[in-house]
């Protein structure tokens, strides 16, 4: 069945390219909803904006919704990821500016925030969507695949020069609350240089050392190193799960990734629904919905963070 939050919860920070302070409030909603972004510091026109992948705008370094009225919110992933890792289907998420906080760089605040206010059943079916034949898109030495599966399946590669990153691999399978316990506490990284890049075009304004893992080389910058030792995988895995979330509930299919970034898996997804044949929408029987993210989740499995 659907679930939304038992009661809303409040969270405030600075947004990450941007760095401005934000407020950000989950409220409960009604079986059906869906996932909403409100703009509350909107007072003419349209502030509200569903997540939903079509309104996906292609920014590279974070997945920004727009709305037909041209109000747009930023760096929605590590929310969506939170929602579908804690299986909450509809809720209203209430904003004072327009980028999501940053927190720590991670979900896991956000996962903590809503498990401690508790998740509520509703009198409603899941609608998921099943993917029933591979689809898989490409760019610039960048592949992003869907394919059929029973639940959902996430796997990451990534390749980087630098060796404190290099090589890493991980293969997860989502179910049995698998995404707190293995992937929230996965932070943001870049390398010293892209940092560099991007506040000289005005981005990552509000990046920190506290809330991003900074590497040079062989070196981790941020206080406190890794929390995992693949940690940057399983921070791309966060953030497929967050953008694979816009497609309008859960999907039953294996994610592979490989070098993919936002615009790679939002495009997947376009691919995914403009293909005929490629997937239905399913009202989830009780079998398949304890094969999704969020089923399964126990409070003592959420990591505990500085």
């Amino acid at each position: 069945m659907q679930h939304t939050l038992k009661s809303s919860v409040t969270f405030q920070g600075v947004g990450l390219h941007g760095g401005k302070p934000v407020r950000m409030t989950l409220r409960p909603a009604a079986a059906g909803y869906g996932i909403w972004f409100k703009r509350t510091d909107i007072e003419i026109g349209d502030a509200m904006i569903p997540a939903i992948y079509d309104l996906v705008d292609r920014t590279p370094l974070c997945t920004r919704l727009v709305n037909a009225a041209g109000v747009s919110v930023s760096t929605v992933e590590h929310i969506m990821a939170a929602l579908a890792g804690c299986g909450v289907h509809n809720a209203l998420i209430e904003l004072d500016g327009s980028e999501v906080p940053i927190m720590d760089g991670s979900s896991v605040e956000f996962v903590r925030g809503i498990m401690a206010r508790g998740v509520r059943q509703q009198a409603s079916p899941v609608l998921a969507y099943e993917v029933l034949k591979p689809i898989t898109v490409e760019k610039d030495g960048a592949r992003a695949t869907l394919m059929p599966s029973d639940g959902l399946e996430i796997e990451f590669t990534i390749d980087f020069e630098d060796s404190a990153i290099g090589r890493q691999t991980r293969r997860m399978d989502m179910r049995n609350g698998s995404f707190a316990r293995e992937l929230s506490d996965s932070r943001t990284f870049c390398r010293r240089g892209d940092v560099e890049a991007m506040r000289a075009n005005g981005l990552a304004l509000g990046g920190t050392l506290e809330n991003a893992v900074v590497v040079d080389g062989d070196e981790i910058l941020t206080p406190g190193g890794l929390r995992h030792a693949d940690e940057a995988v399983r921070h791309k895995m966060l953030d497929a799960l967050g953008d694979l979330y816009m497609a309008g509930g859960p999907i039953l299919g294996c994610y592979v990734g490989e070098k993919a970034g936002h615009a790679l898996t939002n495009a997947l997804l376009r691919a995914l629904f403009e293909t005929p044949g490629a997937v239905r929408p399913v009202l989830c029987t009780p079998e398949q919905a304890a094969r999704l993210p969020g089923q399964g989740l126990i409070w003592a499995e959420i990591p505990q963070v500085a």
